[in-house]
């Protein structure tokens, strides 16, 4: 003879405090989007076209069989040791980078930092300066990225002193800037304001305890 079992199920908001943090764990696993980071990363793109860096693409598969480019863009973390932001693709001078840079981001010191050092180097440097820019090893940093910088000066002339040093802690910084961008907007996406929001958006519903249910 069957036997029924009767469970009674609550939403987020009529949890006690213990039961809601358990909840609010299980959204942090399912609540957020796959692709949480492409905003981040699109944003990244244009910031690096304003500074003459250009991306490396990659194709990527879609469901329906066709492919489409993506980025070069690796990163990983964001609590262990080791944790960053890489990219592949090569640098050269951008007119009008460091008026362009505070246009779109008028607020955001450590890119207009970034921008005003390049600018600067190269003037220095005729604005010859070029850099590769490749990713290495299994993990991803700035740290993984190989920058091979070179003046591509007619008459030979070499870079200036510490420009190549100039140039490779520059795209690190940008490197940097990335990995801390996405790592707010984890945040931002995993704190309990926002997953708290998504649960009730979506009418999930727990057991006392906070367990998800069904």
């Amino acid at each position: 003879m069957p036997e029924f079992i009767i469970t009674p199920v609550f939403r987020v908001e009529e949890l006690a405090s213990s039961a809601r943090e358990t909840a609010l764990a299980w959204g942090r696993q399912h609540a957020v989007p796959d692709d949480w980071y492409e905003c981040v990363i699109d944003d990244f793109a244009t910031v690096c076209s304003i500074i003459g860096v250009d991306l490396a693409m990659r194709p990527v598969r879609l469901f329906g069989g066709g492919t489409r480019q993506e980025p070069r863009v690796l990163f990983s973390g964001f609590s262990s040791q080791g944790d960053g932001a890489s990219f592949e693709g090569s640098y050269r001078y951008a007119k009008r980078s460091t008026a362009e840079i505070r246009a779109h981001a008028p607020t955001d010191n450590d890119l207009h930092r970034v921008a005003d050092t390049l600018a600067t180097i190269q003037r220095r440097n005729i604005y010859q300066l070029e850099a590769l820019i490749r990713q290495q090893g299994r993990y991803c940093h700035e740290y993984t990225m190989t920058i091979t910088v070179e003046r591509a000066s007619p008459t030979g002339q070499t870079p200036t002193v510490t420009a190549e040093d100039q140039v490779i802690e520059a795209i690190r910084d940008l490197a940097r800037w990335l990995y801390r961008r996405l790592e707010s907007e984890y945040d931002h996406l995993t704190s309990d304001a926002e997953i708290d929001a998504a649960l009730r958006a979506n009418d999930h519903t727990f057991t006392e305890a906070g367990v998800r249910f069904p």
